[in-house]
């Protein structure tokens, strides 16, 4: 992949929280499910409704599952890393969360 090519990757204060919290080794983990996405941006499932604009990828982290929130702007090659968290309360809380989530990805 070129560099004009290159895929812009923006945390949001929530994700960057989430992140800061795992051990040494989580991070790592998360780093790699975090470059599969980059490599195909569209591995996460597409949600519909409210949460048009997330797609979640799911994944094992010490045996718990964990979904990670992000959203895809192919035509301007930029990923948004949106949350990350167990099952429970995901989605009620990705639902609180989608103006700030629209205004961050929309944001210049």
């Amino acid at each position: 992949m070129s560099a004009e090519n290159a895929i812009e990757v923006f945390e949001t204060p929530t994700f960057k929280k989430a992140f800061k919290k795992l051990a040494e080794r989580e991070k790592v983990a998360v780093e790699d499910e975090i470059d599969l996405i980059i490599a195909d941006p569209e591995l996460g499932e597409l949600k519909k409704g409210d949460l048009s604009h997330l797609r979640v990828h799911k994944f094992k982290l010490n045996d718990a599952q964990v979904l990670l929130g992000y959203s895809w702007k192919a035509a301007e090659l930029k990923l948004y890393l949106l949350t990350m968290g167990p099952h429970e309360n995901f989605y009620k809380a990705a639902k609180k969360r989608r103006p700030a989530d629209l205004k961050f990805i929309d944001s210049p």
